[in-house]
């Protein structure tokens, strides 16, 4: 049976295992981080269990099918996407549901179901940009055929995303620049995009409706020493769980910050695996992390074409990039976000685009096998 599985999987194997691995990691850590939310509620720890884990195999239903697709498909996906992304982006701001003070979702009916529209804005600019850099590259240093409608919509969905979520706007727009850099655009014209991006910074941390929150934030962060208790809350009690981890950690189930610090199940997941795992946890999962970047890399240098290459780099960057800034967040070299771990921490709609992701870049890694295999048979 796995044999027959396996051969109905291609891509990079390593993606595979590695996507597995975290999964079943993700599985532990959730259902020994959800005991108090659980209480609070009224309800058993499986119920989150459960409910986390129909949301993994969903995923990987979704990565199979999205490994399946060929990926030139998603270029012309991408243009749907973007149209459904801006007006969906402008109702989540003015309609969404609101949580700790920032409207980042929209309540499905009937499922009920809370969905972050920038999980979608961000698989959606960033194929998006593949398939515009990829196409504009006979005058990809035209102003107004190719950098305009470029910057353009990397300016749009930024500000959209930025007013209610600055920590994923600002991680989307820098891998927008890497993938400029990447498609040739100009010195002079990304450093245009980057001066737009600031000045676009600036509004929404002096002006934007979450201005108080990033400003508390990044003072809680600059200067711990002045602030109250409650301030740099979740800071300490993160300190808290990764210092007593030790080289071995407590065991599975045995945290004790897991009662203190809020969202243990997905912000500060990776405080709770090093107090659980230890050191060693910790050390593993970075390392799980940049083997599946190094697979990644692999893939953009090795696929032959422009929109292949734009779309694995970009997908990767952004889900490595994330991955790290959860876990600078947990050991307090980044300021408090609200940033999920990719594939570890508890969620809904992250796991589901994140998957998809994941099946776009192992598209990308089948077409590059499925020609290898031709080349050598051209050749016998």
């Amino acid at each position: 049976m796995i044999e027959k599985l396996l051969h109905k999987t291609q891509g990079d194997r390593w993606i595979w295992l590695i996507v597995i691995l975290l999964s079943v990691w993700s599985l532990l850590a959730v259902y020994s981080a959800t005991g108090t939310l659980a209480f609070k509620k009224g309800v058993g720890t499986e119920q989150f269990l459960i409910k986390h884990l129909v949301m993994i195999v969903g995923g990987l239903v979704l990565m199979y099918f999205s490994h399946k697709l060929d990926y030139r498909y998603y270029a012309g996906i991408s243009k749907i996407l973007m149209i459904v992304t801006i007006p969906l982006l402008l109702y989540t701001l003015i309609f969404g549901t609101n949580l700790n003070e920032a409207s980042r979702w929209v309540t499905i009916p009937i499922i009920n179901q809370t969905f972050q529209t920038s999980d979608l804005a961000k698989l959606s600019l960033i194929t998006f940009l593949a398939r515009m850099l990829s196409r504009k590259q006979e005058n990809i240093k035209d102003f107004w055929k190719a950098f305009l409608p470029i910057m353009g919509a990397v300016c749009l969905v930024f500000i959209l995303i930025a007013l209610a979520n600055l920590s994923t706007a600002l991680m989307l727009f820098g891998v927008s620049i890497l993938l400029l850099v990447i498609g040739r655009i100009s010195i002079k014209q990304i450093a245009a995009t980057c001066l737009a991006g600031f000045i676009l910074l600036l509004i929404v941390v002096f002006f934007g409706p979450r201005r108080a929150t990033y400003r508390s934030r990044i003072d809680a962060y600059l200067h711990p020493e002045t602030q109250q208790a409650d301030k740099t809350y979740q800071q300490d009690h993160a300190k808290i769980a990764i210092a007593t981890g030790g080289i071995f950690g407590k065991g599975p189930g045995n945290s004790l910050e897991k009662n203190y610090l809020p969202h243990p199940y997905s912000d500060f997941v990776y405080a709770i695996i090093v107090e659980e795992y230890g050191l060693i946890g910790g050390v593993v999962l970075i390392i799980l992390y940049l083997v599946l970047m190094y697979r990644c890399i692999l893939i953009v240098t090795q696929s032959p074409k422009a929109f292949g290459t734009l779309l694995a780099a970009g997908l990767s960057f952004s889900l490595t990039i994330q991955a790290f800034a959860n876990m600078a967040v947990a050991v307090n070299l980044f300021p408090v976000t609200g940033v999920p771990l990719p594939l570890v921490s508890m969620g809904g709609t992250s796991i589901l685009f994140t998957s998809v992701a994941f099946g776009i870049i192992l598209s990308v890694s089948r077409d590059i096998e499925e020609k290898k295999n031709i080349t050598v048979v051209a050749t016998a």
